[in-house]
């Protein structure tokens, strides 16, 4: 029996980077664009959340056999596969995206707060400090377990839903019949929701957690099953979201542009409660990118041009690693605090903006992850093939669906 207990707690001890990564692109971005498809069009997206739900959990996959394997973070073997040159176009691609989201969910934890009567101009700048303390100050693993805290608060969001006592099995039926209409607008709205579910950022930060954590090829087993749950419950909660709205302001005909909006319309048609969870999930949701993104990219850039990095070094030890943190969540607070900036311009644009980017970051893994020079008899199977490569071909048609409709 002790020994049964050992192995469960060894498995709990590996279990982390999956998690944390599907759950933190369900951000303010993510719960906005959740917000947006369930009260403009109901339950009509479900099945594009759980294609796209698919490719997550092949890519993320991808990912970790990649860590595991080569013990190596996705920008350091773009560097060394594909040159300089490549690695700093991967990285300039990156930074411009998670620079943005990062600004997007900073917008998100102003916004939240707000909704409790806090001002932004007290909030922001208490998590700019915040953030640095907590990830200057500790190991990987006292911030994997603070960031897996986080992801609790998700569970407001399954509360609420179910509180609306919605129909299930029409829900499930929408979800496998698809009823789309591709118009410009809803391209764009899927762009976004493809955006905040496989986001550049998640590939990078999965693969260097998982290499950070000191996870081997013989615990690979455990590694993808933290990889599949994650998905799950990442997938599971952006349902819940899209339930939220669609079972009171779809069905009313209230329209809304952010997440906040949300929050505060479902309080006379739900209660206060639902009001409440709705916020806090926000909040959390917020809170919990504004730790991985910074950290995700400076785990990025210092591992394609030979930094040291990690969070179990001190600040003189990696000084570039430590400094693109803060550079980065002081450029995102600081935007939040311009006089009349609007927050949910910030928040969709950078989450169609991430999906654009992201089959750049796609194209780079599919090589690599197929390379047996890298990957040896690890590489990708023909259906993890098919269908990363079917997550991207998507991507690109939406893409085009929505420039062209624009100057039609």
């Amino acid at each position: 029996m002790k020994k049964k207990w050992s192995r469960v707690l060894f498995v709990f001890s590996i279990l982390g980077p999956g998690l944390i990564t599907a759950n933190a692109g369900n951000d303010a971005g993510g719960i906005t664009t959740y917000s947006v498809i369930g009260a403009q069009y109901g339950y009509s997206m479900l099945w594009g959340l759980f294609a796209i739900g698919i490719g997550l959990a092949v890519v993320q996959e991808m990912n970790a056999r990649m860590a595991v394997v080569t013990g190596k973070g996705l920008s350091d073997l773009i560097r060394e596969r594909f040159g300089v040159k490549w690695a700093l176009f991967a990285m300039s691609v990156l930074l411009i995206a998670n620079l943005g989201v990062c600004i997007g969910d900073f917008a998100g934890i102003a916004a939240s707060l707000e909704l409790f009567h806090i001002s932004k101009y007290i909030s922001i700048p208490a998590i700019i400090i915040l953030i640095p303390f907590i990830l200057l100050r500790r190991d990987y693993s006292t911030a994997e377990k603070i960031f897996l805290g986080l992801t609790f608060t998700f569970f407001s969001y399954i509360v609420t839903a179910f509180l609306l006592k919605p129909h299930w099995y029409g829900i499930l039926t929408s979800a496998v019949k698809p009823n789309a209409v591709f118009t410009r607008n809803y391209s764009l709205v899927l762009i976004g929701m493809v955006g905040t579910t496989i986001t550049p950022y998640m590939q990078f930060y999965l693969q260097s957690s998982i290499v950070d954590k000191g996870i081997s090829l013989k615990d690979y087993k455990y590694e993808k099953l933290d990889v599949y749950l994650g998905t799950f419950w990442g997938v599971l909660t952006a349902l819940f979201i899209t339930v939220c709205t669609a079972e009171t302001l779809f069905k009313f005909g209230i329209g809304i542009e952010t997440a906040q909006d949300a929050a505060i319309a479902l309080k006379p048609l739900a209660g206060n409660y639902s009001f409440i969870l709705f916020a806090i999930g926000l909040l959390g949701a917020s809170l919990l990118a504004c730790f991985v993104i910074p950290l995700s990219t400076s785990y990025a850039v210092c591992e394609a041009f030979g930094f040291e990095s990690g969070l179990n070094n001190k600040v003189k030890e990696a000084p570039v690693f430590f400094g693109l943190i803060l550079f980065i969540i002081g450029v995102s607070g600081a935007a939040i605090l311009v006089p009349g900036i609007s927050l949910i311009k910030i928040i969709l644009i950078t989450q169609q903006l991430a999906g654009v980017l992201c089959p750049i970051v796609l194209i780079f893994m599919l090589k690599l992850i197929n390379d047996k020079e890298v990957m040896g008899s690890y590489v990708n199977n023909k259906f993890q093939n098919f269908i990363a490569k079917a997550t991207v071909v998507l991507i690109i048609l939406l893409t085009i669906v929505a420039f062209v409709g624009s100057f039609i």
